[in-house]
């Protein structure tokens, strides 16, 4: 389908061009005048007016034929329907158009698996009588009416119908002005199938496609939505994308980066429902995403700024160059590659040009006035909410002095903080720091500071109060008030922020004498390298492993599902046992 519309519709735009040059304005018309006619002909290289109108016949026809494929007129739909369709379907048509009375609708209801009969034939008379349905044009309620005898079906058919019926029905609503996409499920027998499985499976993924209804084109091709890319093939992606919009329509830039980010997200979290990527893979490419994204938002950002105000001076006095001389850190879960559904991003902004210069645009600027700027645009970029949502909530709070500090720290000042001013907490935050974007060279400098941090010697007994006391006020602060059955995942004894507290002190405290577990900022690959080095025995390492994972697991899966990041005291016994054991052996060893 592709390789016959693109040359078509290379064809068609070449003619419209033709005709608006010929004509000095815009125009879609075809010439009346005899000249007029053979002068398009000869611009567009067709062998007079004649064969021009046999190629254009021919161009028609076949777009035609693929918008008949996609979207087809609904009467022809309603007609069709009576050949292929059995009884299941004409039940459901009629128990829509709300034919039978209330007690056969929920005997139907009842026979077909719902468990709350009375509430599912509510919501489906609800979307039937409401302002929005009872305003449709006709040729939209037709495709409508077309479709929700398919739609009751597929969603009888699902493991849960009341959840399904309940999740995809707001979807429904959100598209009534969009009737295309109506005709898209109707004439897509598959993609119908798949948004029910995504959606029985995710109230979270239902409630992206019906916020965000152009997702639903990503169920057209099953290949890539269960699949999702790896950094290489998004980065690819994005740069075309991006590539075929002008450089000056930031806005249309943006809303295309929103839609991809979106896409990318809903094709990992599809291979997550369906199985086919392991938890650690499905962090993976979210984080993937928001590096991609990063990049792209870095180098919009440095255009906008650079075009305004030229470039800022470099350390030696030399003009910056065009690749922004700057630094995107990731702390937290994206510095720590553990990115999950909705999660924001910890992020610190450093650049190395001289604090004293200034920009050689007409425009001048402070170096630190143009810095400043550059971040607070990036941070606009990313939360800035549109029709199509925003990228990403950004948290800036873990830069020298937080909330009170530049926004933007040369990175000589960075590293004078760290080595004189930080809490220990801060170098706690700096374990699960990594670059994420900007400059190769500086990015190179940052690691040599991270590394000069992490490796200091330390006085492991006042560091290790340190930990402790801050861990506690945490728990206190965030921890369960009280439930026999269930724990909270990340905060309680036994839960993930314990095992993240324990490598942050192994790295603190062992690094200057093993440099190895500063090469790592996740905490995965730091247990490994603490078995490696004969830190952990193997089973303890394994253990640890095991219990994180199964607490990710849980908390990523209650992300999907809606539900509290809350695990069962039972079923992560043995598991809540190997960390506490732990913690108790490294960091409160008085009271095991």
């Amino acid at each position: 389908v592709i390789d016959e519309l693109l040359p078509d519709y290379a064809f068609l735009r070449d003619l419209e061009h033709a005709i608006q040059a010929l004509e000095d304005r815009q125009t879609q018309a075809l010439p009346d005048d005899d000249l007029d006619r053979e002068r398009v002909a000869l611009a567009m290289g067709a062998q007079g007016w004649p064969a021009l109108m046999a190629r254009l016949d021919e161009v028609r026809g076949r777009v035609r034929k693929h918008f008949d494929a996609v979207i087809s007129d609904p009467e022809d739909e309603v007609e069709e329907d009576g050949v292929d369709e059995g009884a299941s379907l004409d039940t459901w048509r009629q128990l829509w158009r709300g034919e039978p009375d209330d007690d056969e609708a929920q005997v139907t209801l009842e026979d077909a698996g719902f468990d709350d009969a009375a509430t599912a034939l509510k919501r489906i008379k609800g979307l039937a009588g409401s302002r929005q349905v009872q305003a449709m044009q006709r040729v939209g309620y037709e495709r409508l009416d077309a479709l929700m005898p398919l739609l009751l079906d597929a969603v009888a058919e699902s493991e849960a119908p009341d959840a399904a019926l309940e999740r995809v029905l707001p979807l429904i609503e959100a598209v009534l002005r969009r009737t295309a996409y109506l005709a898209l499920l109707r004439e897509n027998p598959d993609a119908l199938g798949h948004l029910m499985k995504l959606c029985g499976a995710s109230p979270w993924i239902a409630e992206q496609i019906a916020r965000y209804p152009i997702l639903l084109d990503e169920l057209l091709t099953p290949d890539t939505l269960y699949t999702p890319a790896d950094k290489a093939r998004l980065a690819d992606e994005l740069r075309q994308t991006l590539a075929r919009i002008p450089e000056d329509d930031e806005e249309a830039q943006l809303e295309a980066l929103r839609v991809f980010k979106h896409a990318q997200v809903l094709h990992v979290a599809a291979s997550d429902i369906a199985g086919t990527r392991h938890l650690m893979k499905v962090s993976d490419y979210l984080t993937y995403i928001a590096e991609v994204i990063l990049d792209a938002v870095l180098a919009m950002a440095w255009k906008t700024l650079t075009r305004k105000h030229g470039y800022p001076l470099g350390k030696d006095g030399e003009r910056a160059g065009k690749a922004p001389e700057f630094l995107i850190v990731g702390y937290g879960k994206l510095g720590g590659i553990e990115l999950g559904y909705g999660s924001d991003l910890d992020l610190v902004f450093l650049h190395d040009c001289a604090s004293q210069g200034e920009t050689d645009g007409k425009r001048v600027i402070d170096n630190t006035v143009f810095f400043t700027r550059l971040g607070q645009r990036i941070i606009h970029l990313l939360s800035a909410v549109t029709p199509a949502g925003s990228l990403y909530e950004v948290d800036m709070r873990l830069r020298p002095s937080g909330n009170s500090g530049l926004l933007v720290s040369p990175l000589k000042a960075f590293a004078e903080y760290q080595r004189e001013q930080a809490w220990t907490w801060e170098h706690q935050a700096l374990v699960r720091s990594r670059v994420v974007a900007g400059d190769a060279t500086l990015a190179e400098g940052f690691e040599k500071v991270r590394c000069e941090i992490l490796g200091r010697e330390r006085d492991r007994e006042a560091l290790r109060e340190e930990v402790v006391k801050m861990r506690h006020k945490m728990r206190d602060h965030l921890g369960s008030k009280g439930s026999a059955d269930t724990f909270d995942l990340k905060h309680d004894p036994g839960g993930m922020v314990d095992i993240e507290f324990l490598c942050q002190y192994a790295v603190l405290a062992l690094s200057h004498q093993t440099p190895e577990l500063m090469r790592f900022s996740d905490n995965m690959r730091i247990l490994e390298t603490l078995e490696e080095t004969d830190h952990l025995e193997a089973d303890e390492a394994q253990a640890l492993r095991d219990a994180y994972l199964a607490a990710r697991s849980a908390n990523h899966r209650a992300a999907l599902t809606r539900e509290s990041a809350r695990g069962d005291v039972e079923a992560f016994k043995d598991h809540r046992r190997a960390i506490i054991d732990a913690w108790k052996a490294w960091l409160e060893p008085e009271q095991g």
